[in-house]
């Protein structure tokens, strides 16, 4: 089945009216073609979200203080307007949370570019020092849940359809205690189907042993500063398998998962090797990257030097922060992009088939990156050309970084236009004065606010609002926007892999997920820019069912709701 999107049937759309003024053809065509091609607007200031990142900073710089924090993109009342839910910090050393400055935060999309805060109502302010969010309908009832990592508290937030959520955390047993540790520090978390049965199961993310009770003092040039990660070890990631009934198992050591100890900073999803099974890239912090093969049997093995992803080009392990898995360069194979501290540069990992390609320097990257701190990380096409664009959010590690390293503690974000042909340029000072601001950024996400086809960015940063960047590029370019509902898959489609031609273009190529950056969750539904091709001749849908689904001559410029079928099947015109 299927229907255009996002608006439900019993939702009033309202009209508006839109004035045009001619222009002559030339005349215009000369203004598109120095018009910036990716332009932003913060709207923050008049969009209701009032939040503030607070993260309880101290003298005594307690490690958890710089490592936060994350946000999720999504549409939690099914109105087909993304929603923004806020992690928070709570008040150090004891990580009380009971104070309103401190509450995690949902905002609901009233669809005119603002939002209302709807936290208390739903149920949602969380417990605890919290870090991340992963946002997915793990029991596939059509409703969007939440699960929220933290330093000595996670949540599974369940979405009980009716603008509120349950906390069935110790129910579902995902409270994060590994048997020998006991409560982990875990930062990113994401949902995949890893054993394709069609429910969603738990990746979650750890990074350090740490307490404010054994905490080190460390310091740089005689001042107190957040210390390396070298000076903490590292603990095991968790993978728990779902249960069908509410329910979770933890698989990390029978799945081969949590038997690797790394510091895991971000966590995201695609089937590198195209044989239908979801694998995963962790990213590390001072530690080489992983690549967990999925064996198709309930195992992993982390295959991270022998794909060459584990170390940047030079054989060395980056401050690896936020990642995405998606493919950069349309040849139907997902590639990797990770972020990461100032002098690492920023790795870009070309999937060939049979392992990766470090192509940081050939790509134009590393000459971008070389001197900027990231966290959050993101692939999408912001300018609608059918080329994926890469954004960082920037800002140093160190709140007092210009009195130690004599370097700027808040940073400008990074955007890199793809051009085509393997090669980046930054465009960041183009993007608008709005994108060039400097903050101490950390988590983003993106997705659609507005449904008018451009990607949109949002971007947490500490002791400030969240930047709300609505997508004003002017180039106008078509686009494509699935929105899909799997029936023997799990009911969002996640894992789907999609084969989109353009008329009279070039194939470009994409999957579902909602992992993406570091700590955050993005809007589910796949996004193409199509440039100037007014429809896709052929969509290909590889469902993780193993179904296989083809549309053809569908129109561009919609938002399209497309149903698994319950057979492989061939659908015409839309």
């Amino acid at each position: 089945m299927l229907g255009s999107f996002p608006f439900p049937p019993d939702t009033l759309v309202l009209s508006v009216p839109i004035r045009v003024y001619s222009l002559p053809i030339a005349l215009l065509a000369a203004a598109l073609a120095t018009a910036p091609a990716i332009v932003f607007e913060n709207i923050a200031s008049k969009s209701g979200v009032d939040f503030i990142l607070d993260n309880s900073v101290t003298p005594e710089k307690h490690q958890v203080e710089t490592m936060i924090s994350g946000l999720a993109i999504f549409d939690y009342d099914n109105d087909g307007l993304m929603d923004l839910y806020f992690v928070n910090g709570a008040r150090l050393p004891g990580m009380d949370k009971s104070d309103p400055r401190f509450w995690n935060r949902l905002y609901r999309n009233n669809g005119d570019g603002t939002w209302t805060d709807v936290t208390v109502k739903a149920g949602v302010k969380g417990g605890g020092y919290g870090m991340g969010v992963a946002a997915a309908d793990f029991d596939n009832d059509g409703w969007v849940d939440l699960y929220v990592t933290g330093v000595n508290r996670n949540h599974l937030f369940h979405n009980n359809g009716d603008g509120t959520f349950t906390d069935i955390t110790t129910k579902a047993g995902v409270e994060g205690i590994d048997p020998k540790l006991g409560k982990t520090w875990a930062i990113s978390a994401g949902w995949f189907d890893y054993d394709n049965d069609g429910w969603l199961d738990l990746f979650v993310v750890n990074y350090v042993r740490w307490s404010p009770a054994r905490e080190p003092a460390c310091q740089t040039g005689g001042m107190r500063a957040y210390c390396s990660p070298d000076s903490y070890e590292g603990e095991p990631n968790m993978l728990f398998h779902n249960n069908h009934d509410g329910t979770f198992t933890d698989v990390s050591q029978s799945s081969g998962i949590g038997k690797i100890i790394g510091k895991g900073m971000g966590v995201v999803f695609a089937d590198y090797d195209d044989d239908g099974w979801t694998d995963a890239f962790v990213s590390n912090d001072t530690f080489r990257n992983f690549l967990f093969h999925n064996n198709r049997n309930g195992t992993f093995t982390e295959t991270g030097i022998l794909n060459g992803i584990a170390y940047n080009q030079n054989g060395k392990s980056i401050a690896g922060m936020g990642a995405d898995f998606r493919d950069i360069d349309n040849d139907g194979r997902p590639d990797i992009f990770v972020v990461g501290m100032v002098s690492d540069t920023f790795p870009l990992f070309r999937n060939r088939g049979k392992g990766f390609s470090d192509v940081t320097y050939t790509s134009g990257v590393a000459r971008a990156t070389s001197g900027r701190t990231a966290w959050g990380a993101a692939v999408a096409d912001f300018d609608n050309d059918g080329n994926k664009d890469l954004f960082g959010a920037c800002a140093s590690i160190l709140d007092n970084s210009e009195e130690i390293d004599h370097l700027p503690a808040k940073l400008p974000n990074l955007l890199l236009r793809n051009k085509g042909q393997g090669s980046f340029e930054d465009v960041g000072a183009l993007a608008g004065a709005d994108f060039q601001a400097p903050a101490a950024h950390r988590g983003a996400a993106v997705g659609d606010l507005n449904n008018d086809g451009k990607v949109d960015l949002v971007v947490v940063t500490q002791h400030a609002p969240p930047e709300i960047f609505l997508n004003r590029s002017p180039q106008p370019n078509h686009w494509l926007m699935l929105k899909l509902v799997g029936r023997r898959s799990n009911r969002q489609g996640l894992g789907a892999k999609i084969k989109l031609t353009p008329e009279g273009g070039t194939s470009v190529y994409n999957h579902a997920t909602t992992s993406t950056g570091f700590s955050a969750s993005s809007d589910d539904r796949v996004h193409f820019g199509l440039g100037a091709s007014p429809s896709a001749t052929r969509i290909d849908i590889d469902w993780p069912s193993g179904i296989k689904q083809v549309l053809t001559n569908v129109r561009a410029d919609q938002i399209l709701r497309v149903e698994e079928p319950s057979e492989t099947q061939n659908v015409g015109k839309r």
